[in-house]
Parts: structure tokens; sequence; C-alpha cells
């Protein structure tokens, strides 16, 4: 009788994902992702300088589509993203338990709080102009309102030990607000966020809108932090010497900087990130007269 010969394994290759895109990294380069009993898991994608730039360049382009959208409809396109994360729930569970050392269980726990905090967000996207925004009295015959924009381009260091639950509560109110992101994927962990690219391409989320690098967060955030385009950085995922040398090179062109700090990523994430890339954009407007008595609308 004839053995069954034994089946190899597929590995999957992980891609940088920019532009709406999967490219390798421009260097060629790889580095070893290895789990928390160190047992290698895959090759990552070890990103370079002209990557960064490239991810800028997508970031920059789609600014304009995505910035110009309608609030529900960006709100349609992160709900969008929570559904075919949950009918990917198995794959992020088995990725998140390798990548943070979790049982499957708690494991689960994570990927679920991931999905409902997309839902939480795509569920602000048309409510956040009402609590930051609004009309203002001033004295005269003038309407004067005020509203929030998006800052524009924004680099996001995810964080280095929540690669999911951490990963998405920095991405989502990020974009949920109009801006556009380049994303740095946690150094150790990557694997999730390089995954949900591939969620992110088939979600009806324009191309661009999101850029994922991975690779070594030091060489990848400096040449961003100092980046003429890019308008503003969140430092979540730096330490704090390499947090210290981001927000010198930011002031360069006056980015907004969204200090690192510790955060309770399964906390209620209120709307303090909604809120950290927003402009406000406040508008005068003469009213007119009525009649002959001189009423005002």
């Amino acid at each position: 009788m004839s053995e069954t010969p034994t089946r190899l394994r597929v590995f999957k290759t992980y891609k940088l994902y920019v532009g709406g895109k999967f490219p390798r990294s421009e260097s060629g380069r790889v580095y070893e992702v290895v789990d928390s009993k160190g047992t290698w898991l895959a090759n990552a994608p070890q990103s370079s300088r002209k990557d960064a730039r490239d991810a800028v360049v997508a970031a920059r382009k789609a600014f304009g589509g995505w910035s110009g959208a309608t609030a529900y409809n960006r709100g349609q396109i992160l709900y969008r993203v929570a559904e075919m994360l949950e009918g990917r729930r198995a794959q992020f569970t088995h990725e998140v338990a390798e990548a943070e050392g979790l049982s499957k269980s708690k494991a689960g726990a994570v990927v679920d709080a991931a999905i409902d905090r997309w839902v939480w967000y795509a569920g602000w996207t048309d409510k956040i102009a009402q609590v930051v925004g609004g009309a203002n009295p001033v004295a005269g015959p003038f309407f004067n309102l005020s509203t929030p924009e998006p800052t524009g381009v924004v680099t996001v260091l995810a964080p280095q030990d929540s690669s999911f639950l951490g990963l998405v509560s920095v991405i989502a109110p990020v974009i949920a607000t109009g801006n556009t992101a380049v994303v740095i994927a946690s150094e150790k962990a990557p694997l999730p966020a390089l995954s949900l690219g591939e969620v992110l391409a088939t979600s009806d989320l324009p191309g661009g809108v999101v850029n994922i690098l991975s690779g070594r967060t030091a060489e990848i955030a400096a040449p961003l932090a100092a980046h003429q385009d890019v308008n503003a950085i969140d430092l979540t995922g730096a330490g704090a010497d390499l947090a210290r040398d981001l927000e010198i090179a930011a002031a360069d062109n006056l980015k907004r900087v969204l200090r690192a700090k510790a955060v309770d990523f399964t906390a209620d994430p209120g709307t303090d990130r909604l809120t950290a890339f927003l402009e406000t954009k406040t508008v005068w407007h003469p009213t007119g007269s009525l009649g002959a008595s001189g009423s005002a609308y």
C-alpha cells in the first residue's frame, strides 16, 4: 500500500499596500518576523525611504477625492471594511494569536473589538461636524459658521504591541474625517497590518487613502516626519527618543503632531482621535435685508 505523500505548505507572501496596489519593497529587502516564542512566521517587506515617498505621493493623489466625498459615503465604506473583516475573522484571529502570543479565544476577542471599532468610527463620519462645528453668535448682520475640515496627509506610527486593535484604532479615525494615511505597521508584528491591506483593497476604499508600510520604524518614520507634503504625524508607535527626533523634524513645515502616550485600546475611544487631525474653517456671510422694515434673515 502506497503512502500518502506529504503536502508542502503554501506560505503566504506578504507585500506592502501602496496606492491600492501590492508592491514589494523598492529595495528588495525583507526581514524575518517571529512569534512570541521566536518561531519564524514569515518574511515581511522592509520598506525603504523610496517606499515612504511613494506612499506620500499616493496619499496626496487620493486626498482630493476622499476629502470631497460625502461623510455618509465615507461611513458606508468604513462599514464595508467591518463587513469584510467579519468574513475573514478566522484568518485575523490566527494572525493576531501568533503576533501577540495570545490564545485563540483571546485573539478572537481582540479581532471582534477591532471590527466593532470600525463600526464605531463608521457611525461618526456624518456626526463629528455637528459636535465640533456650528453657528457662532456675532454682533452684526452676518452668518458666522465654523466647520471642520481634514488636515491632509497623515503619517501614522501604529502601536508596537497592539498589532490589530491598536492598528485599527489609529487608522480609522484618521480616514473617517477625510484624511489620507501613510501607516507604519508594528515593526515586530506587522503581519495583521499587511493582511488588513488586502481587506481595504476589496472594500470600496479608494486606492491611496490608506497606505501600509512595514520595516524598521525609525528608518521609515524619519523621512516621513521631514516630508514637506505630509501635514500631520501620529507618534503612537514611537519610543521616547524617536518621538523627540520626529517632533523636531515635523516642526519644519508645522505638521500637526499627536504625541505618543500610553493608551488602553480596549477602552471607549471617545472623539479625541477624530478631532486630532481636523482644521476648523470659519466663514462669514452677510445677511440680507428684506422689505421696507429692514428685517434680516
